[in-house]
Protein backbone atom coordinates (compact mmCIF):
# COMPACT_ATOMS: atom_id res chain seq x y z
CA UNK A 1 0.00 0.00 0.00
CA UNK A 2 3.01 2.45 0.95
CA UNK A 3 5.49 0.95 -1.56
CA UNK A 4 5.56 4.33 -3.42
CA UNK A 5 6.32 5.67 0.01
CA UNK A 6 9.04 3.11 0.77
CA UNK A 7 11.02 3.13 -2.70
CA UNK A 8 10.80 7.08 -3.12
CA UNK A 9 14.70 7.73 -3.86
CA UNK A 10 15.67 4.60 -2.25
CA UNK A 11 17.70 2.05 -4.79
CA UNK A 12 15.60 -0.40 -2.06
CA UNK A 13 12.63 -0.38 0.55
CA UNK A 14 13.18 -0.80 4.11
CA UNK A 15 14.17 -3.66 5.72
CA UNK A 16 11.30 -5.34 7.44
CA UNK A 17 10.10 -9.01 8.82
CA UNK A 18 9.64 -10.35 5.74
CA UNK A 19 12.61 -9.26 4.31
CA UNK A 20 15.01 -11.08 7.53
CA UNK A 21 12.72 -13.92 7.09
CA UNK A 22 13.51 -14.52 2.96
CA UNK A 23 17.35 -13.40 3.96
CA UNK A 24 17.44 -16.75 6.08
CA UNK A 25 15.15 -18.68 3.74
CA UNK A 26 17.76 -17.50 0.83
CA UNK A 27 20.84 -18.14 2.79
CA UNK A 28 21.56 -14.50 3.02
CA UNK A 29 24.17 -13.23 6.03
CA UNK A 30 22.38 -10.34 7.69
CA UNK A 31 24.32 -7.44 8.56
CA UNK A 32 23.61 -6.09 12.24
CA UNK A 33 25.03 -3.40 14.57
CA UNK A 34 24.05 -1.64 17.76
CA UNK A 35 23.59 2.12 17.60
CA UNK A 36 22.73 5.05 19.99
CA UNK A 37 22.80 8.52 17.97
CA UNK A 38 21.94 10.24 14.45
CA UNK A 39 24.90 10.46 13.55
CA UNK A 40 26.39 7.14 13.63
CA UNK A 41 22.90 5.74 12.79
CA UNK A 42 23.29 7.60 8.96
CA UNK A 43 26.85 5.68 8.87
CA UNK A 44 25.57 2.29 10.08
CA UNK A 45 22.15 2.91 7.45
CA UNK A 46 25.03 4.35 4.70
CA UNK A 47 27.08 1.12 5.15
CA UNK A 48 24.63 -1.44 4.23
CA UNK A 49 23.35 -2.79 7.56
CA UNK A 50 20.15 -4.70 7.76
CA UNK A 51 19.07 -4.39 11.03
CA UNK A 52 19.92 -1.59 14.05
CA UNK A 53 19.80 -2.47 17.42
CA UNK A 54 19.38 0.20 20.23
CA UNK A 55 20.55 -1.93 22.56
CA UNK A 56 20.93 -1.26 26.48
CA UNK A 57 24.64 -2.14 25.86
CA UNK A 58 24.29 1.78 26.00
CA UNK A 59 24.63 1.40 29.78
CA UNK A 60 27.88 0.63 29.19
CA UNK A 61 29.41 2.52 26.23
CA UNK A 62 27.56 5.66 26.33
CA UNK A 63 26.84 5.67 30.58
CA UNK A 64 29.93 4.08 31.62
CA UNK A 65 28.09 1.41 34.20
CA UNK A 66 29.77 -1.66 34.36
CA UNK A 67 26.74 -3.68 33.26
CA UNK A 68 23.34 -2.88 31.56
CA UNK A 69 21.25 -2.95 34.63
CA UNK A 70 20.74 0.33 35.60
CA UNK A 71 19.33 1.43 32.08
CA UNK A 72 15.89 2.66 31.91
CA UNK A 73 12.88 2.59 29.75
CA UNK A 74 13.24 6.27 28.80
CA UNK A 75 16.75 5.64 28.25
CA UNK A 76 15.77 3.50 25.77
CA UNK A 77 13.17 5.56 24.19
CA UNK A 78 15.22 8.51 23.66
CA UNK A 79 18.17 6.74 22.03
CA UNK A 80 15.64 4.55 19.95
CA UNK A 81 14.13 7.97 18.57
CA UNK A 82 17.44 9.52 17.92
CA UNK A 83 18.45 7.00 16.04
CA UNK A 84 15.31 6.45 14.02
CA UNK A 85 16.08 9.59 12.61
CA UNK A 86 19.11 8.79 10.93
CA UNK A 87 17.93 5.27 9.74
CA UNK A 88 16.02 5.15 6.33
CA UNK A 89 16.42 1.58 5.63
CA UNK A 90 17.70 -0.13 8.11
CA UNK A 91 15.25 -2.73 10.41
CA UNK A 92 15.38 -0.72 13.63
CA UNK A 93 15.18 -3.09 16.90
CA UNK A 94 14.85 -1.61 20.65
CA UNK A 95 15.70 -3.54 23.66
CA UNK A 96 13.30 -4.01 26.95
CA UNK A 97 15.62 -3.33 29.64
CA UNK A 98 15.99 -5.11 32.56
CA UNK A 99 12.46 -5.51 34.71
CA UNK A 100 11.17 -3.35 32.18
CA UNK A 101 8.61 -7.08 30.65
CA UNK A 102 8.27 -8.96 34.49
CA UNK A 103 4.29 -9.28 33.36
CA UNK A 104 2.40 -9.37 30.13
CA UNK A 105 0.58 -5.77 30.90
CA UNK A 106 3.74 -4.36 31.54
CA UNK A 107 5.55 -5.97 29.00
CA UNK A 108 2.99 -4.86 26.44
CA UNK A 109 2.89 -1.70 28.05
CA UNK A 110 6.30 -0.80 27.78
CA UNK A 111 6.84 -2.50 24.17
CA UNK A 112 4.00 0.01 23.04
CA UNK A 113 6.21 3.03 24.31
CA UNK A 114 8.90 1.54 22.68
CA UNK A 115 7.34 1.63 19.46
CA UNK A 116 5.46 4.75 19.87
CA UNK A 117 7.69 7.16 21.28
CA UNK A 118 10.59 5.38 20.45
CA UNK A 119 10.15 4.60 16.67
CA UNK A 120 11.59 0.90 16.98
CA UNK A 121 9.97 -1.53 14.79
CA UNK A 122 10.79 -4.70 17.22
CA UNK A 123 11.55 -5.27 20.85
CA UNK A 124 14.48 -7.57 22.12
CA UNK A 125 13.60 -9.04 25.27
CA UNK A 126 16.16 -11.65 27.51
CA UNK A 127 15.41 -15.39 28.74
CA UNK A 128 14.04 -18.42 27.69
CA UNK A 129 11.03 -20.40 29.06
CA UNK A 130 10.42 -17.95 31.89
CA UNK A 131 9.34 -15.37 28.55
CA UNK A 132 7.20 -17.61 26.36
CA UNK A 133 4.10 -16.30 28.32
CA UNK A 134 5.61 -12.92 27.43
CA UNK A 135 6.19 -13.43 23.66
CA UNK A 136 2.82 -14.66 23.05
CA UNK A 137 1.10 -11.92 24.77
CA UNK A 138 2.80 -9.01 22.62
CA UNK A 139 2.64 -11.05 19.15
CA UNK A 140 -1.03 -11.38 20.22
CA UNK A 141 -1.13 -7.74 19.74
CA UNK A 142 1.17 -7.59 16.78
CA UNK A 143 4.22 -6.68 18.41
CA UNK A 144 7.37 -7.84 16.66
CA UNK A 145 9.62 -9.88 19.15
CA UNK A 146 13.42 -10.90 18.99
CA UNK A 147 14.42 -13.28 21.65
CA UNK A 148 17.59 -13.52 23.31
CA UNK A 149 19.41 -16.56 24.98
CA UNK A 150 22.70 -17.66 25.47
CA UNK A 151 24.45 -15.04 27.61
CA UNK A 152 21.57 -12.21 29.18
CA UNK A 153 23.79 -9.14 30.32
CA UNK A 154 20.86 -8.02 32.28
CA UNK A 155 21.25 -11.33 34.04
CA UNK A 156 25.08 -11.03 34.76
CA UNK A 157 24.73 -11.11 38.63
CA UNK A 158 22.56 -14.28 38.97
CA UNK A 159 25.44 -16.21 36.49
CA UNK A 160 28.30 -14.49 38.13
CA UNK A 161 30.19 -12.51 35.47
CA UNK A 162 29.94 -12.36 31.20
CA UNK A 163 30.45 -16.25 30.49
CA UNK A 164 29.99 -18.73 27.32
CA UNK A 165 26.78 -20.48 28.15
CA UNK A 166 25.72 -23.51 26.47
CA UNK A 167 28.91 -25.81 26.79
CA UNK A 168 26.83 -27.92 29.29
CA UNK A 169 25.30 -30.78 26.99
CA UNK A 170 22.16 -30.52 29.34
CA UNK A 171 22.20 -26.95 29.17
CA UNK A 172 22.78 -26.65 25.56
CA UNK A 173 19.71 -29.31 24.89
CA UNK A 174 17.57 -26.65 27.29
CA UNK A 175 18.44 -23.61 24.91
CA UNK A 176 17.78 -25.29 21.69
CA UNK A 177 14.26 -26.43 23.05
CA UNK A 178 13.27 -22.82 24.50
CA UNK A 179 14.55 -21.35 21.14
CA UNK A 180 12.10 -23.53 19.52
CA UNK A 181 9.28 -22.74 22.00
CA UNK A 182 10.01 -18.89 21.69
CA UNK A 183 9.84 -19.05 17.96
CA UNK A 184 6.26 -21.04 18.46
CA UNK A 185 5.04 -18.46 20.84
CA UNK A 186 5.64 -15.61 18.29
CA UNK A 187 9.39 -14.88 18.40
CA UNK A 188 9.90 -13.22 14.78
CA UNK A 189 14.00 -13.48 15.28
CA UNK A 190 15.91 -15.48 17.91
CA UNK A 191 19.41 -13.76 19.20
CA UNK A 192 22.44 -15.66 20.27
CA UNK A 193 24.99 -14.17 22.85
CA UNK A 194 28.42 -16.16 23.88
CA UNK A 195 27.63 -19.79 23.23
CA UNK A 196 29.48 -22.79 21.43
CA UNK A 197 30.06 -22.96 17.40
CA UNK A 198 27.84 -26.34 17.42
CA UNK A 199 25.09 -24.55 19.31
CA UNK A 200 24.78 -21.82 17.21
CA UNK A 201 24.58 -23.93 14.44
CA UNK A 202 21.73 -26.48 15.76
CA UNK A 203 19.79 -23.93 16.99
CA UNK A 204 20.09 -21.92 13.58
CA UNK A 205 18.59 -25.64 11.98
CA UNK A 206 15.95 -26.17 14.36
CA UNK A 207 14.21 -22.82 13.99
CA UNK A 208 12.42 -21.29 11.06
CA UNK A 209 13.49 -17.94 12.17
CA UNK A 210 16.20 -15.69 11.72
CA UNK A 211 19.21 -16.89 14.11
CA UNK A 212 21.55 -13.72 14.40
CA UNK A 213 24.98 -13.80 16.52
CA UNK A 214 26.98 -12.17 18.79
CA UNK A 215 30.02 -14.85 19.72
CA UNK A 216 27.75 -17.79 18.47
CA UNK A 217 29.90 -18.95 15.72
CA UNK A 218 29.54 -18.70 11.89
CA UNK A 219 26.61 -21.22 11.34
CA UNK A 220 24.12 -18.64 12.42
CA UNK A 221 22.03 -16.75 9.97
CA UNK A 222 23.66 -13.07 10.60
CA UNK A 223 25.51 -11.33 12.65
CA UNK A 224 25.70 -8.64 15.28
CA UNK A 225 28.48 -6.26 17.10
CA UNK A 226 28.39 -3.35 19.27
CA UNK A 227 29.12 -0.29 16.92
CA UNK A 228 32.08 1.21 19.37
CA UNK A 229 33.72 -2.05 19.47
CA UNK A 230 34.75 -2.75 15.72
CA UNK A 231 35.36 1.13 15.70
CA UNK A 232 37.99 0.57 18.26
CA UNK A 233 36.35 3.01 20.57
CA UNK A 234 35.76 0.72 23.57
CA UNK A 235 38.71 1.07 25.60
CA UNK A 236 40.62 -1.74 27.70
CA UNK A 237 39.11 -5.55 27.38
CA UNK A 238 36.98 -6.29 24.55
CA UNK A 239 35.69 -9.88 24.06
CA UNK A 240 36.91 -12.71 21.95
CA UNK A 241 34.08 -12.08 19.35
CA UNK A 242 34.95 -8.47 18.75
CA UNK A 243 37.06 -7.86 15.95
CA UNK A 244 38.28 -4.06 15.08
CA UNK A 245 37.64 -3.35 11.83
CA UNK A 246 38.76 0.48 12.35
CA UNK A 247 42.06 -1.10 11.59
CA UNK A 248 43.18 -0.11 8.13
CA UNK A 249 40.26 2.40 7.53
CA UNK A 250 40.59 5.70 6.69
CA UNK A 251 37.21 6.93 8.26
CA UNK A 252 33.92 4.84 10.37
CA UNK A 253 32.03 4.81 7.09
CA UNK A 254 34.95 2.41 5.51
CA UNK A 255 35.24 0.70 8.63
CA UNK A 256 31.60 -0.03 8.88
CA UNK A 257 30.93 -1.24 4.78
CA UNK A 258 34.08 -3.46 5.94
CA UNK A 259 32.12 -5.25 8.36
CA UNK A 260 29.23 -5.52 6.25
CA UNK A 261 31.17 -6.98 3.65
CA UNK A 262 32.80 -9.55 6.10
CA UNK A 263 29.44 -10.66 7.35
CA UNK A 264 27.74 -11.30 4.22
CA UNK A 265 30.90 -12.67 2.49
CA UNK A 266 31.67 -14.95 5.70
CA UNK A 267 34.62 -13.90 6.23
CA UNK A 268 33.62 -12.61 9.95
CA UNK A 269 33.46 -14.43 11.94
CA UNK A 270 37.17 -15.81 12.04
CA UNK A 271 38.31 -19.47 14.16
CA UNK A 272 39.29 -16.66 16.79
CA UNK A 273 36.33 -14.98 17.09
CA UNK A 274 34.15 -18.15 18.02
CA UNK A 275 33.91 -20.39 21.19
CA UNK A 276 34.12 -24.36 21.22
Amino acid sequence: MYTQLEQRGMPEPPVNVSTLHKMKADGEPIACLTAYDASYAVLVDAAGTDLVLVGDSLGMVIQGHDTTVPVTVDDIIYHSRTVARGLRRAFLVADMPFMSYTKPAQALDNAVRLMQEGGAMMVKLEGGDDQVEIVEHLARHDIPVCAHLGLKPQSVHKIGGFKVQGRDPDNAKEMRASAKRLQDAGADIVLLECVPNEVGKAITETLDVPVIGIGAGPNVDGQILVLYDILDITQGRTPRFVKNFQAGCDSPLLALEAYVQAVKTKAYPEPEHCFS
